[in-house]
This record gives structure tokens, C-alpha cells and sequence, in this order.
């Protein structure tokens, strides 16, 4: 089961052995912000196992009604536990051993009292309820359900609530540190549309005369916000992916039908993407529910099994924003990405929601680098949305416990991306770094990890002595590292005075500098230090910026 226990300050982000540094100290944060955020007592009591999702949606009047049954493990002795669900979402019921149950509603939680429940035993509940759900008007970057009409007037429907959380249209524990062992998701919608969820789909059973329930399963632990329908007039066509080791992978795609013939060729991709990214972390992790593609009337999302493409079959990210010379989908390249990190490792609060995309978002470097080539990668990273979209407003990490989504930007993307990079020539050692990257997500597989599990693995592989002053600057501040150096000419060698400046007082990340293509290793401190580069001329000296997130000063 994947639950991890949390006890921590309402905004304080503790990393063992980083200086402390609160950059939102002076943040205001809500009544509601903590009941969603925050692990209190009524939270950390019970351990959810499984979600049966039994819905109807209607698409006429936007409107969602049904139950979820709540199978979960008693951790801690208990009365009153909590439930998410959005203020805007009506309640009919609660019912556990055939009994109802009291509630009350603060914000978007909601809280169950309970028959004294004791630590050891398992129980269930069972929520109804219905509502019209949130609308996302810029999906996927503002939650809630898509309401659309695909080009043939026919109702076309998604719904992407990272962040918002999976409580906008159905009730659960909405906090990262607990996910389901499996989950079933039962779906009526009117004929003749269909719904595509997660995992495998089990049966499809008629209703009535006017709807029809499709009946899917997922057997992998699963986010909520992970858990996805979509509702479209789709047509489904099917590929096969054959792993290393020779095993078959399910291939499955639903799109709308005037695209068949398109989708058909465009997602021919898929396998070389798995490819990629299975030499460097290993095979596909929810093998066993395959891998599924679904349009959508929005860009994509993670959907976990059931990535929900947006990109109108176009190369790059919707015809942009990659090198002239490479044609490759980024949605398909980056949500699949996120079936490594995010979906298999995920994180347990918002704030270090880094995990998921500095990774991923450093995936499609690599995956540059593996089908096109290193030099093509660095172009990539340095040109083509990475680095010029760095904006160092804010850290990386965010405040823990408020379920933090108050991003400026996209640095936890972005930013992350080029401190891996970073992290990557610092160690100056590709067949360790590319072991650490490897060895780490397959003993971390299928689990939460905070931020300080990664840094630990890190430390303990290089047994480099930068490895926790990189990090606290890098995460927890939002000015990178400035170079400050001068150089002296001294007949035919170059006399160089070099330190860190703008970081913390025990930064010493080593740097490449020298001549581009024959660099020399130095180790710079936040105090000045002198070297000689022989028979280099000034004109020729270079700091490797393209292997490296940083500013100069001269």
C-alpha cells in the first residue's frame, strides 16, 4: 500500500543537512488550504486500498451522479475520518455496514463520523453523490471537466485536475502520499458514446435504452488525479510493443474517427519512445494494464495508462518549439515520460512536485540525445524551451502541506530539468550518472519518495562532497549560481581567479572551463581561488554554460 506518514511545519521545507530557507514565510495561506494540504489526525488514520467508482455522466446537462466505495486499512485508532470533495458537489449520502453515517462539510472536506474504529482492522464506506462538476477553462493548466464538441458536432469530454485535485468531480483522499492498490472505475454515459478510462476495460454492459457502462479496472497504485474519463464518439485501433526481453505490450488507441488514418501513422512513434526510455530506466511500469493513447479536446495529460493526447498530430509541441530537423510528438514524448515519473515514483505533496516534472521534463532531453544525438540534445536543452523559458522567481520547491499549485511559472519544469543536466557534468561521470538515474527509479518503482531520498541515493553513489549544498541552492532558492572570475595573460598560459558568488556560503559545485571541447575540471568555493591553464590564450578560454546552469560575472 502506498502510504507515507507526514509530520511537518504548516510551510517549512526540511531537507536533512540543508541550511533552512523559508522564501514564502511571508505567503498567506488558508483555513482550506490546510484541510486539503496538511496530514491531520482524521487523514493519517486510514490507509485507502481500493476505489470502486460507479458514475453516470451526462453530457447534455454536464451533470455526474453515482457512488464510490472507499475499501481502506485502519492505521491508527479512529472516530472521524476525511474525505475530499468540492463545496459545489452534493452529498445524498454516507453508509458503511449498512448504516448511515453523520457528516459534516468544511471547504471541500468532508468529515465522517465513525463507530469507534480500532488500529489493525479494515473497513469500508460508501459515498453517493452528484453534481455538476467544475469546468476547466484552460485545460490542462486550470482543472476541471472539458466539456466540447469534436468536429462533427458530437460531444467530446476529458477532464485534467492536476493540482485542483481528482475531488472536483468524485470523492477520495485527495493527497499524494496515498494511493490505491488498484481501482475499478464504472462509467454509464448515453449511447452511442463511449468511455475510455484507465487500465484494461472489463465489460461493457447496457443500462437501458439510453445508456451504456463501461467497466474498466486499473491493478497498478494510481494518483487520483491520475484517474481519467474520456467520452467521445471514439474508433480504437491497436499496435504491439516488443520489449527487450521480448515480452508483448498492448499498444491501444481511441480517437476520433475522421483522424483514424492520421493517428494511424503519427503513432507510430509510440514504440520508439518506449524504446528509449526503457534503456534507461527500464520496461513500461503498468505493463499488465497497457499502454493506451486517447485524443482529447486539451493538450494531454499524464492520465496514468491512458495518456490523453492533444498535440493534433503535429511534430514538437503543436508544430513548435523543437529543432527543424527532428520530427517527434512532444506530448507522446513527455506524458509518456511521466509514467516513469509521476505516475510510477510520485511524490507526496505539491510542493515537490519537481519529482515529477524536472524529471520527466529532462527525459525529453534524453530521449533527444538517444535517437538524434548528444549535440543535438545540448541544442535542445539550450535553445528550444528549456533554458530560455527558465525564469528563477521562485524555488523549485514549493511550501509543503498547503497543496501548493501557486507556481509563476514553470522552473519545477524547466529549471529542473537544466539542474540534472547540471547535476549530470558535475559528476563528470556519464556511466555513474546514468546507473544512479537507472538503479534509482527501479528500486523506488511503484512508490512515493520525498525529495531527500533522492539526494541521499545520490550522495551515497558519488560520495561527492557538493552533492547537499548543490540541491539547497538549486531547490530551495530561486537565483541560480553567478561565476565570477578574471583572467591574466602570462606569456603563453592563463592565470585564472575564480569563486561562486550569489549562493549559499558552502556552495562548491566543481565547473568545467577551458577550451570548448578540452575542458579541465576546477572547484570553485564562495572564496577567491587561482589556477593556471597552460598554453591557453584568453580569447580562447570558455566556461561550459552549455553543461551548466549558471550566470557569469566578469
Amino acid at each position: 500500500m502506498r502510504i507515507i506518514l507526514l509530520f511537518l511545519s504548516l510551510i517549512i521545507i526540511r531537507i536533512p543537512g540543508f541550511t533552512q530557507h523559508n522564501f514564502y514565510e511571508n505567503y498567506q495561506f488558508t483555513e482550506a488550504d490546510t484541510l486539503r494540504g496538511m496530514l491531520r489526525h482524521e487523514r493519517t488514520c486510514y490507509d485507502v486500498t481500493f476505489y470502486d467508482l460507479n458514475i453516470t455522466i451526462d453530457p447534455d446537462s454536464r451533470f455526474i451522479s453515482g457512488y464510490v466505495d472507499v475499501f481502506f486499512d485502519v492505521v491508527e485508532d479512529f472516530e472521524r475520518l476525511q474525505i475530499d470533495l468540492y463545496e459545489n458537489m452534493k452529498i445524498n449520502k454516507i453508509v458503511s455496514n449498512d448504516k448511515n453515517l453523520d457528516y459534516n462539510r468544511m471547504h471541500n472536506a468532508v468529515f465522517i463520523e465513525f463507530p469507534a474504529q480500532k488500529k489493525g482492522t479494515k473497513n469500508s464506506l460508501r459515498i453517493f453523490y452528484e453534481g455538476n462538476p467544475k469546468t476547466a477553462y484552460a485545460p490542462p493548466w486550470d482543472g476541471g471537466f472539458v466539456w466540447s464538441k469534436d468536429d462533427n458536432g458530437d460531444h467530446w469530454v476529458g477532464v485534467a485536475c492536476e493540482g485542483d485535485g481528482a475531488s472536483l468531480w468524485w470523492p477520495n483522499k485527495d493527497h499524494l502520499s496515498d494511493e490505491p492498490d488498484s481501482m475499478s472505475i464504472r462509467v454509464a454515459v448515453p449511447n452511442p458514446y463511449i468511455c475510455v478510462s484507465n487500465g484494461n476495460m472489463r465489460s461493457k454492459q447496457s443500462v437501458n435504452e439510453n445508456f451504456t457502462r463501461y467497466d474498466w479496472f486499473v491493478s497498478y497504485p494510481i494518483n487520483n488525479y491520475n484517474v481519467t474519463v474520456n467520452i467521445a464518439k471514439y474508433v480504437h485501433f491497436s499496435d504491439i510493443y516488443i520489449a527487450q526481453d521480448q515480452e508483448r505490450l498492448s499498444l491501444d488507441y481511441y480517437v476520433l474517427p475522421y483522424n483514424l488514418e492520421k493517428a494511424k501513422i503519427h503513432f507510430q512513434q509510440v514504440p520508439r519512445t518506449l524504446r528509449c526510455f526503457e534503456h534507461y530506466f527500464g520496461k513500461y511500469p503498468f505493463w499488465d494494464d497497457g499502454y493506451a493513447l486517447v485524443e482529447t479536446p486539451y493538450l494531454g495529460m499524464e492520465h496514468q495508462s491512458a495518456i490523453a493526447y492533444g498535440n493534433q498530430y503535429l511534430r514538437g509541441y503543436l508544430g513548435a518549439m523543437i529543432p527543424r530537423n527532428m520530427d517527434w510528438d512532444y506530448i507522446i514524448v513527455h506524458e509518456t515520460g511521466h509514467e516513469y515519473w509521476g505516475n510510477s515514483i510520485s511524490c507526496n505533496d505539491l510542493a515537490e512536485m519537481w519529482i515529477h516534472e524536472s524529471f520527466t521534463t529532462y527525459m525529453e532531453a534524453l530521449f533527444v540525445e538517444n535517437v538524434f544525438g548528444y549535440k543535438e540534445a545540448l541544442k535542445y536543452l539550450r535553445i528550444f524551451r528549456h533554458r530560455p523559458n527558465i525564469l528563477n522567481e521562485q524555488p523549485i520547491l514549493g511550501p509543503k502541506d498547503v497543496n501548493w499549485e501557486d507556481w509563476t511559472g514553470s522552473d519545477h519544469y524547466f529549471k529542473g530539468s537544466w539542474m540534472l543536466h547540471t547535476l549530470r557534468n558535475a559528476i563528470n561521470n556519464d556511466e555513474l550518472w546514468f546507473d544512479i538515474l537507472k538503479t534509482f527509479y527501479q528500486k523506488n518503482a511503484l512508490s512515493n519518495i520525498k525529495t531527500e531520498d533522492f539526494v541521499n541515493y545520490v550522495k551515497e553513489q558519488t560520495g561527492l562532497k557538493f552533492i547537499d549544498s548543490f540541491f539547497e541552492q538549486y531547490l530551495q532558492y530561486p537565483d541560480i549560481p553567478q561565476f565570477e572570475y578574471t583572467l591574466t595573460q602570462e606569456e603563453n598560459d592563463l592565470i585564472i581567479q575564480y569563486r561562486w558568488k550569489g549562493t549559499i556560503k558552502s556552495f562548491n559545485m566543481p565547473l568545467l572551463v577551458g577550451k570548448k571541447g578540452n575542458y579541465g575540471q576546477i572547484n570553485p568555493t564562495t572564496k577567491w581561488k587561482r589556477a593556471t591553464i597552460k598554453n591557453l590564450k584568453a580569447g580562447q578560454f570558455k566556461v561550459a554554460t552549455e553543461l551548466f546552469l549558471i550566470d557569469i560575472v566578469k
